[in-house]
């Protein structure tokens, strides 16, 4: 089948070069600028640079841009893809696009399927870009009412380029849990870097600052897009750490060594409940 994939940064470039390694699909790539598309056709991640006749070929379209980009995609090019076309989106969040794409997709007759894997680095571009990106990662299937035969057929696919956890969940669902398991580390590793301490840190730090703050090297319209479209829900998984931050807080400046302790212990008791 053809397979476009539209932006070929770290995930765009991941998705094509597992589709290439794992499968015997034909890829396409489209991207704004030249070189990764060079790139890609260089390293054999793609198979032939997309146009917008490519289009009306495509089997499939993988959409690996930023939200809002995503979008405009599939709104400027709708009118020319296959009914049987399955469109599906990598964006880390879903209530703010999947109703216009799921009105577009009926307004024009091809299927949509929402998806987002939750795999990436703290570096982006399509040098950075790695065909087992995806090996055990989770990949959530957003289906907005579509057929069961195309959601299975998501999961196979997924499946045979490495993810290992296949989670279907709704919109709403999925931004109120990516708020908690995304957006809001990235916040708190960039919150932890602003303190005046991290200039000096080196000598003094070791795994736990690396932990932190790895991901705060932040690619920054894009988690800024990204907080803005989900930000009740980030707000409210904000305010959650914020109260349970200044308890912690008060607790030491109060000396209060036996309301640490509680506090510690239920952190570390749900850590291992959870994790194991």
């Amino acid at each position: 089948m053809n397979i476009i994939i539209s932006g070929l940064g770290i995930i765009g470039g991941s998705f094509a070069k597992a589709l290439a390694k794992y499968t015997d699909h034909h890829i396409i790539g489209i991207n704004r600028s030249e070189k990764p598309l060079q790139d890609a056709l260089a390293c054999g991640a793609i198979h032939e640079i997309g146009t917008r006749e490519s289009i009306k070929t495509a089997d499939m379209i993988i959409l690996g841009t930023f939200p809002e980009a995503a979008v405009k995609f599939v709104r400027d090019n709708a009118d020319i893809i296959q009914k049987s076309c399955i469109v599906t989106d990598t964006s880390g969040i879903k209530g703010q696009i999947c109703p216009e794409l799921v009105q577009l997709s009926k307004e024009y007759g091809f299927k949509f399927i929402g998806g987002h894997p939750m795999a990436g680095k703290e570096t982006n571009g399509f040098a950075s870009s790695d065909a087992d990106l995806f090996q055990n990662a989770s990949y959530i299937i957003v289906p907005c009412g579509a057929d069961e035969k195309d959601i299975s057929f998501i999961s196979t696919l997924m499946k045979k380029i490495g993810f290992g956890i296949i989670k279907v969940a709704t919109p709403e669902e999925h931004d109120r849990m990516i708020a908690y398991t995304s957006q809001l580390p990235h916040v708190i590793a960039c919150a932890y870097v602003l303190n005046e301490s991290c200039a000096n840190h080196k000598g003094f730090s070791a795994g736990s600052y690396r932990d932190v703050s790895r991901v705060a090297r932040i690619n920054v319209p894009l988690w800024t897009e990204l907080f803005s479209e989900n930000k009740n829900s980030l707000v409210s998984e904000l305010d959650e750490f914020i109260e349970n931050m200044t308890s912690i807080r008060n607790a030491v400046a109060e000396g209060n060594n036996d309301a640490v302790a509680e506090l510690l212990s239920r952190a570390r008791d749900v850590k291992e409940r959870t994790d194991g």
